[in-house]
């Protein structure tokens, strides 16, 4: 996922003497120049003094320099400002205004509030119910109004399913009585009663105790205590505590301290190492699913993969000097440390799994296709440009990811920005045929016979001219847009799947995504202790985003494999996420 970097010299910078021979050269400059090197002095200040902050980011050192923190076109190169008090154009619907810092946060689409208008089925109690029908929330400037950006609007009861719900009577109104208004016709339940929506907190887990009578005979000192109910039985922590806890730890990123501290301030202490254990135990439950979903992952038509790093002490500092020291570290000399991810696109839908420690991409993608039928056809495998990414030992069709082409080419548009808008308005066009197919829920054959009628001649035509460009010495070959040119050239066949092969996707966005998942926790719970460690999150984060891509809901998911795990054991092929609703069903109509 990295992009590659130049090399980067250090040496002594003594900023003294940096300002002494910026004063001489002030004595010696128009008062432009002059103008131009006091800017430059202060944002050199202002960089230093952001250094010394504990609380810089990034971002606020970027925006100091006016870097981009996104590659979308329309930031990239910005429309003309509007002139005479000109309205800009909207971007309602729109992700342009979005930037890196909040597109690589972690965050996933589906945490956000649904893309449609304003329900109003959650508004809170109006000062008169009993208004006459007819009157509708736009009159009021609601948030369907014309100019308000979708995306904002409240979020409507059914978006509760799991909400509780109470049934209020009218206490002066009945069914078949004389209207109150006009005292001529009756009154008739409506079918759509009004919807009131309360928010509640309670902590993540949550107590609940019960007090067994205890009695103690006068004469032979015996003790009888009442029998405990059915749901005070069985282990401390249920199978909806331990769902929970997997939930936080891996699919949102929160550490077991973190947790523990705030269950202790809400006086329901649920210690750090008792969470570990608690997620450890029951991962055997699912393992079976697990190894089901590699084995169907293996199968699959198209296999996305990519790396990020992890960090496992395990095989870090004085941990790995032991390891190495008593010899039981194979290839020593390996250091890199590694979280691969994979989206495999198979008949059943998406699969996302993730594999964590010393293995690259490409040697994990090998164990995994070690699993795939020998009579299938090579699946294609989409993936950026890295070696390191490819699989030894079995037969794929490559397919390399568009988007990362195009960002080579944005790195290079402020110093080439009339090769660069050429280059990505041609992409975009591209980009645009296939969002319209997706949209169009086209086959993929339908699809491949769009692009090769709609992106075919843009594509050869930004070959032909990009070749040109460096042929004809207009492009410097040893320049970062030269460079750019020759990552696209090179891999041209790879790029351009998508115009030769159905169902071959453009980019690698889906697997990206994924990552995210491993991204966030190593953003925020920072590390794993051992190998064991990692695989326990490998398995749980696997579980929870197939089940998300899927659209079912990770936490009831991993409660039912809790609550069923001998069934599980013994046909884990049922309780796949697109498999374990009809698997209860079958067993309980009323659980399903």
């Amino acid at each position: 996922m990295t992009r590659s970097a130049r090399t980067a010299t250090t040496a002594e910078f003594d900023l003294r003497v940096f300002f002494e021979l910026v004063d001489r050269a002030r004595a010696l400059s128009s008062p432009e120049e002059r103008g131009c090197l006091d800017l430059g002095q202060q944002v050199i200040l202002d960089m230093v003094r952001l250094l010394h902050e504990r609380s810089t980011t990034l971002t606020r050192l970027r925006r100091l320099f006016g870097i981009r923190t996104t590659e979308k076109l329309s930031a990239v190169f910005p429309a003309r400002k509007p002139a005479n008090d000109e309205a800009p154009p909207s971007t309602a619907g729109g992700r342009d205004d979005l930037g890196e810092d909040e597109r690589d946060d972690g965050s996933d689409p589906r945490d956000r509030a649904d893309d449609g208008g304003a329900s109003g089925d959650d508004r809170g109690p109006s000062p008169n119910r009993d208004v006459p029908e007819g009157r509708t929330g736009a009159e009021g400037g609601g948030a369907d109004a014309p100019g308000t950006r979708k995306g904002h609007g409240r979020i409507g009861a059914a978006a509760y399913p799991h909400a509780r719900c109470t049934h209020v009577e009218h206490d002066r109104a009945h069914v078949g009585d004389t209207c109150p208004q006009c005292s001529h016709g009756r009154l008739y339940r409506l079918r759509e009663p009004e919807r009131i929506v309360r928010i509640t907190g309670q902590p993540p887990l949550a107590a609940h105790t019960w007090e067994l009578d205890r009695l103690r005979c006068s004469g032979c000192g015996g003790v009888f205590t009442a029998p405990a109910p059915a749901e005070a039985q069985g282990p401390k922590y249920d199978e909806r505590a331990a769902a929970i806890m997997a939930l936080l730890r891996y699919r949102v990123g929160t550490p077991l301290h973190r947790l523990d501290r705030l269950q202790r301030n809400l006086e329901t202490p649920v210690p750090a190492s008792t969470q570990w254990e608690v997620v450890r135990d029951r991962v055997d439950a699912v393992v079976p699913v697990h190894d089901e979903l590699c084995r169907c992952a293996a199968s699959g038509r198209v296999l996305h993969n990519d790396d990020t790093s992890v960090r496992i002490l395990e095989f870090m500092g004085k941990r790995r000097a032991e390891l190495v020291a008593h010899d039981e570290l194979p290839d020593p000399d390996r250091t890199g440390l590694f979280t691969t991810g994979f989206v495999s696109i198979t008949t059943d839908g998406p699969i996302a799994l993730f594999f964590s420690g010393r293995k690259h991409a490409g040697e994990n993608f090998t164990s995994l296709l070690d699993a795939r039928d020998p009579g299938l056809p090579p699946p294609i495998h989409m993936c950026d440009g890295l070696d390191r990414n490819r699989p030894h030992g079995h037969a794929v069709i490559e397919d390399n990811c568009l988007s990362h082409g195009r960002r080579h080419i944005v790195d290079e548009a402020d110093n080439f920005p009339a090769e660069c808008r050429h280059v990505l308005e041609a992409l975009g066009k591209v980009f645009k045929i296939d969002e319209q197919c997706k949209e169009q829920a086209l086959s993929d054959d339908e699809r491949l016979a769009v692009h090769q009628r709609d992106s075919a001649p843009v594509m050869a035509e930004l070959q032909r001219w990009m070749r040109a460009e460096l042929d004809d010495k207009r492009v410097e070959p040893n320049s970062g847009l030269g460079d750019a040119f020759e990552y696209l050239l090179k891999r041209w066949d790879k790029l351009t799947l998508f115009l030769r092969v159905p169902g071959a996707p453009l980019d690698n966005n889906i697997c990206e995504r994924a990552l995210k998942m491993a991204i966030r926790h190593r953003n925020n719970s920072l590390f794993y202790r051992s190998q064991r460690g990692a695989r326990v999150g490998d398995i749980y984060m696997a579980l929870i985003y197939t089940a998300e891509l899927h659209g079912e809901n990770p936490f009831e998911y991993l409660v039912a494999l809790f609550v069923h795990s001998a069934d599980v054991a013994a046909d884990p092929a049922a309780w796949l996420p697109w498999t374990f609703r009809a698997t209860l069903a079958r067993a309980s109509p009323v659980a399903a």
